[in-house]
């Protein structure tokens, strides 16, 4: 994991594993795809000091007619999308599909950064006078 450990607290609920979530405020089933996220979570918040309260996770964004769901999304103050990013479980290759599928979401919220993660890499993409610059870091958050 590219991420640091953070605290985190677990339940078994109905059968099922579930991880409190900081951002929803409630528990949440602990699949491969949500360790990654709430990774990324804590990262942002705890070491590059994005605001808790302008992250939104799981959203809906209406796309081409049909409802998809955003995994994070960071927001500015004044309420434009400052990161976008699509997390995948662990193991699941970063390609040219996953990036698409993130740019399919920010033709609708128009991020200024994108990115994509597994938990073990992580590639983001910075627009910059129509142009994508790409990296394997994170932009420090900009109010």
């Amino acid at each position: 994991m590219i991420f640091p450990p953070f605290e985190y607290k677990v339940r078994l609920f109905q059968g099922q594993r579930q991880l409190f979530d900081i951002i929803r405020n409630r528990y949440v089933v602990l699949t491969p795809e949500e360790w990654v996220r709430q990774h990324l979570v804590h990262y942002l918040i705890n070491v590059l000091n994005y605001p808790k309260g302008l992250i939104a996770l799981e959203k809906q964004v209406p796309l081409n007619g049909l409802n998809r769901r955003f995994d994070l999304v960071c927001y500015k103050s004044d309420g434009s999308v400052f990161l976008l990013v699509e997390c995948k479980k662990g193991g699941v290759k970063l390609n040219q599909q996953v990036f698409d599928q993130a740019f399919c979401y920010n033709t609708e919220l128009s991020a200024c950064h994108i990115a994509i993660t597994n938990g073990d890499e992580l590639m983001c993409g910075t627009l910059t006078n129509g142009k994508l610059h790409l990296s394997n870091e994170l932009p420090q958050y900009i109010k």
